[in-house]
């Protein structure tokens, strides 16, 4: 048979900070309506309510004197180890993020120099032709970035790529908003080679959606629920999480199924599926619908990892910092080996949705 190229994941790291923050440190805030009228109920019910919903009980905080790029940094140096690889070799450096760079004095957004030019500066790359550059595309964009480089491999341009997923939410969520507490920090990134294969290895398939007629203002920024904040001009991250939960669970089920039927396999095949770390009962209830409609009415278990419970939902770097976790067998129950099939997914601000069927080596 004729050798074909694949992307194959070949270093995986990630940094969890070490600042842990519990549903119960979010008690002492108050809370305000969209409409900016004080909500009543005591702290304790208001936590307790939110896990209930989530499943999250804490999550972590980036320390005050780190910036987005250290942490990216840091995961990019794990993933390059693990992998064994010259990063003067590399063709890219592909940093997801939505939010640039923010100190714990100034929230707001800075994105220049890019932040892969800041990565690629602090890993100490001197070759010009490893190319660096940011994907803006939500939660999904670590997904986006790895089908991304998966052309580039694939096209035979490119051979080596390095991809990043970092954010800091903490520093842009408003403390005033209780969808605050869904919101953590964190980075997560692999190495991403091109290997010649005979059968299918690394990226399979993958499938991409954007629904931005109707629902692209799902998640938006916007000024603080508190009409008396501090400083009415700073922006927050605001989502309409009943809209929002609805979508994804309409959505996310059919585009990973679409990506499936694209690959070959079938959902029985599959070992692992990996969804964006947003909500745990919203997950739980798309692999629900996604097995239902492949005809499958009960779900396997330990299926799906989750790590939303203790590290918040942390945008683009869940998908990664969960597959570092198992790959590092850091996860209980959970492990991954040769010839396992995987799934990908992620839903987020755009609206985006994305997938990607991975085999591993």
């Amino acid at each position: 048979m004729e050798k074909k190229i694949y992307s194959v994941i070949t270093g995986t790291g990630s940094y969890i900070p070490s600042r842990v923050i519990k549903n119960e440190d979010f008690e002492k805030n108050v809370f305000y309506e969209t409409n900016g009228t004080i909500i009543e109920k005591p702290g304790k019910e208001i936590s307790e309510k939110f896990h209930e919903i989530t499943t999250i009980a804490e999550r972590r905080y980036i320390t005050d004197d780190m910036i987005t790029a250290d942490m990216a940094h840091l995961a990019a140096e794990e993933a390059i180890k693990a992998a064994g690889i010259d990063r003067e070799e590399l063709d890219y450096v592909i940093v997801a993020n939505n939010f640039g760079d923010t100190t714990a004095e100034n929230r707001a957004s800075d994105h220049v120099p890019a932040m892969s030019s800041k990565v690629k500066q602090k890993l100490g790359i001197v070759n010009p032709e490893t190319v660096a550059y940011d994907i803006t595309f939500g939660c999904p964009g670590w997904l986006q970035a790895v089908i991304q480089a998966d052309y580039f491999i694939k096209s035979g341009d490119a051979r080596k790529i390095l991809v990043i997923g970092a954010e800091v939410l903490s520093r842009i969520s408003d403390p005033h908003d209780r969808d605050c507490m869904l919101y953590a920090d964190g980075a997560g990134a692999v190495v991403l080679e091109g290997r010649e294969s005979t059968t299918p290895i690394g990226i399979v398939a993958h499938k991409t959606r954007s629904d931005t007629l109707h629902h692209a203002g799902l998640l938006h920024m916007g000024p603080s629920y508190n009409p008396e904040f501090e400083n009415p001009k700073d922006l927050f991250l605001k989502m309409n999480g009943r809209r929002l939960y609805q979508y994804a669970l309409e959505t996310v089920p059919q585009a990973i199924k679409a990506c499936l039927d694209k690959s070959g396999y079938a959902i029985t095949e599959v070992k692992k599926v990996l969804i964006h770390q947003a909500n745990g009962k919203m997950d739980d209830a798309i692999l629900k619908r996604l097995y239902s409609l492949c005809g499958i009415e009960n779900t396997p278990l330990d299926v799906m990892p989750m790590t939303v419970h203790n590290l918040g939902n942390t945008s683009v770097a869940t998908l990664p910092t969960l597959y570092d976790l198992i790959i590092k067998d850091n996860m209980e129950n959970h492990q991954i080996n040769a010839g396992d099939v995987l799934i990908f997914a992620s839903v987020g601000a755009g609206m985006n949705i994305n997938a990607v069927v991975y085999k591993m080596e």
